[in-house]
């Protein structure tokens, strides 16, 4: 094959059938490391107001949970690629103080970039479809498809469970890279050549511009195999023109997602409140198990989410990119300071429930909340 495509071996070519993530990827939180995590709060709150950007280790001093933290990026990149850390009480926190907690440990892994043209360095993952139109798949509730993320490691740490499901289901791309090299040896060459993927307009036109570029779904560089899944951007390349529905590397997706979606290869893993999980955006793909939610958004299911650029990590490979850095530079200028806050997040998507809710009251025949 031109890319001289190999097996992939070592411990992220893993099978959810055959792990425990609960032995192999759990980390409990000691009561010394949660005294320490509240005296780095309490050293923070003390500078005064402090925006997300400005929380640095040296703002939220960790002296040796911190260690910990820093060498997290070796292990998610040398291991399995996941972990989940338990144990930090919510319970005692604000919604405010969990956010600050929750941006100090990633200014120890790595450099938080925003996530949308709209310039939010700290993500909510949170159904809003019925607030705002024209939502990413983050602000939609039930299940959400296999896919990565424009980043090296994203984290996830739950603010307020749903009432039942939503487990995250996470996949070893690795494992299904090897499955089809053996399978479909021609649909992963198809992946590694290239898929043609369409950007949402607004993230491309507060950017570079660029709205359509091929993407490797896999690549490799040196003796790095990596992964750069989005078949929701193939779908709209489809639907604008772009690209064929019967072509080979419409089907090789399929292939990966079928894969991905089977007992043999995912792993589900549920996340308590509290509870943050690390992932590695590079070798796993991951989505959402389908969920029952409150009608009130503010007690609905409610993730915070980080997208994190590790340190020491050599660059993904520019043909993996669907964001690139002048992307990231474009939308911090929609940033506005404190705007990612959650209690403020929060209140403005209340007041906007409120208001269709008193215009459906009113309207009833006219609006539906």
């Amino acid at each position: 094959m031109p890319h001289m495509i190999a097996p992939v071996e070592g411990p992220a070519a893993w099978k959810g059938s055959a792990l425990d993530y609960r032995q192999t990827g759990l980390r409990q939180l000691a009561g010394e490391e949660i005294d320490e995590i509240d005296a780095a709060l309490a050293h923070l709150k003390a500078l005064g107001p402090v925006d997300f950007p400005a929380v640095t280790a040296e703002r939220f001093p960790l002296p040796r949970f911190g260690e910990f933290l820093r060498h997290l990026g070796h292990l998610l990149r040398a291991g399995s690629g996941f972990l989940l850390l338990r144990g930090l009480p919510r319970e005692r926190y604000s919604v405010d103080d969990l956010a600050k907690i929750y941006f100090g440990f990633g200014a120890y892994i790595g450099r938080p970039i925003p996530q949308s043209w709209h310039g939010e360095l700290l993500g909510h993952v949170l159904d809003i479809s019925d607030l705002e139109a024209g939502v990413r798949g983050y602000n939609k509730g039930g299940s959400q498809r296999f896919h990565t993320d424009s980043c090296d490691v994203i984290g996830l740490m739950c603010v307020r469970a749903a009432i039942s499901g939503g487990a995250s289901r996470i996949a070893p791309a690795m494992a299904i890279h090897n499955e089809m090299l053996a399978r479909t040896p021609d649909q992963l060459e198809a992946l590694y050549d290239g898929v043609t993927f369409r950007r949402m307009e607004q993230d491309a036109s507060h950017g570079t511009g660029v709205l359509t570029k091929p993407i490797s779904v896999y690549a490799r560089e040196g003796a790095d195999v990596s992964v750069s899944l989005s078949a929701q951007y193939a779908i709209r390349a489809v639907l604008a023109g772009e690209a064929r529905a019967d072509s080979l590397e419409m089907t090789a997706l399929e292939t990966l997602e079928r894969l991905a979606a089977s007992e043999e290869f995912y792993l589900d893993m549920n996340i308590g409140e509290g509870d943050i999980q690390f992932l590695n955006n590079r070798l796993l793909v991951h989505g959402r198990t389908g969920y029952e939610d409150r009608q009130d958004v503010r007690d609905r299911r409610h993730m915070m989410r980080l997208w994190l650029r590790v340190n020491g990590w050599p660059a993904l490979p520019a043909r993996q990119n669907n964001h690139t850095e002048a992307d990231y530079q474009g939308w911090l200028r929609q940033r506005t300071p404190m705007m990612e806050m959650p209690s403020a997040y929060l209140d403005r998507m209340a007041r906007r429930y409120d208001e269709l809710a008193r215009n459906a009251a009113l309207h009833p025949t006219e609006n539906a909340l």
